[in-house]
């Protein structure tokens, strides 16, 4: 199975390079299945019912959101009518949608996407990430039922990432970070076959602070003051994400690849 992960789109500039490129990318790779980190999608902060309906028609199969998944409050009613959204397993236990579904795929194949939660830095504390993946993926294993699986950990710190990557190993297809915006060079794949990047960066305008525009930060960085908001970057953005092939029987990861289409980064993906 060709897989594309696309990495937290941030505000318009994340969503007009979704719309850009991803349409071609399905056509000329051949993708089978696309899922995308929405979280940032609406003014950096959370994701609308019109945003979320433009990603998926722009070729979007899933939509993960992040500990922003409610910040727009249309999302509350919205999830639970559209089951291509997923928030993280691990939020409140009240929280309306599902953090795992298992999808369809071209030629009856089945594939399962899921989202936690980190605890580590984060501002308030969610349930345990590991028991909540161990529940999953044993229900779920990769080359039973589903012929591929991807978890997308949205996590502030690397360690915590590479841990759940580790605990996954040989139990999920790909495990893919997001949360943090910058993509990371270690994009590899675990002993026990799975596709592993602590990061895949964000689909917004690089020429900001993790995708806003930089007045703000930098303000608040060398005075310790606020003045305004920060606002999202608006400038040309970078697609950026993770392109993986599986073995349809075993869900085994056999490539991975960095992507990086258009903006300022340097372009990258599967020749």
């Amino acid at each position: 199975m060709k897989l594309l992960f696309l990495g937290d789109v941030m505000g318009r500039a994340g969503r007009a390079a979704v719309t850009e490129h991803l349409p071609r990318l399905r056509r000329d790779w051949r993708l089978d299945f696309v899922v995308v980190n929405g979280e940032n999608a609406s003014n950096g902060a959370g994701l609308t019912p019109d945003h979320a309906k433009a990603l998926l028609a722009a070729g979007a199969d899933v939509i993960t959101l992040g500990d922003h998944a409610f910040d727009q409050r249309d999302m509350l009613q919205f999830i639970e009518t559209e089951p291509r959204i997923l928030r993280p397993i691990n939020y409140a236990k009240e929280a309306p949608g599902k953090g795992a579904r298992i999808y369809d795929a071209p030629g009856g194949r089945k594939i399962l996407v899921g989202q936690i939660l980190g605890q580590v830095f984060m501002k308030r504390p969610f349930s345990d990430p590991f028991s909540a993946l161990d529940a999953l993926l044993r229900t779920h294993p990769r080359g039973g039922l589903v012929n591929a699986s991807l978890i997308d950990i949205h996590c502030e710190a690397t360690s915590e990432k590479m841990a759940v990557g580790h605990f996954c190993a040989g139990k999920a297809s790909v495990v893919v970070g997001t949360h943090t915006h910058v993509p990371t060079g270690d994009v590899q794949i675990l002993p026990g076959e799975t596709a592993y990047q602590t990061d895949a960066g964000m689909c917004g305008d690089y020429n900001s602070v993790i995708g806003m525009d930089t007045a703000e930060p930098l303000r608040r960085f060398v005075t310790g003051m606020s003045k305004g908001r920060f606002q999202p970057a608006l400038g040309e953005a970078t697609l950026a994400g993770l392109y993986v092939e599986t073995d349809d029987r075993s869900g085994a990861a056999t490539r991975v690849e960095m992507v990086r289409q258009g903006g300022r980064l340097t372009p990258a993906g599967p020749a």
